[in-house]
């Protein structure tokens, strides 16, 4: 899909969170580390960890 935003596509990452490719992954794996991709029995995520780590990480950047 044209024009979205997703950390599948690495040129996203770095200019929407300012780290770098090897940050990022660190911070996912952190994540997943803590429970952050366990499965739910509430309704369940629409977005992928990663894609939901750089929605986060671009919205902090920018407050």
């Amino acid at each position: 899909m044209a024009g979205v935003i997703t950390a599948s596509e690495p040129s996203w990452k770095t200019p929407f969170t300012g780290l770098g490719p090897r940050q990022f992954g660190r911070l996912v794996t952190v994540l997943r580390r803590e429970g952050a991709d366990a499965v739910r029995k509430e309704r369940p995520w629409g977005l992928p960890l990663e894609d939901r780590a750089l929605l986060i990480a671009a919205y902090r950047r920018t407050t």
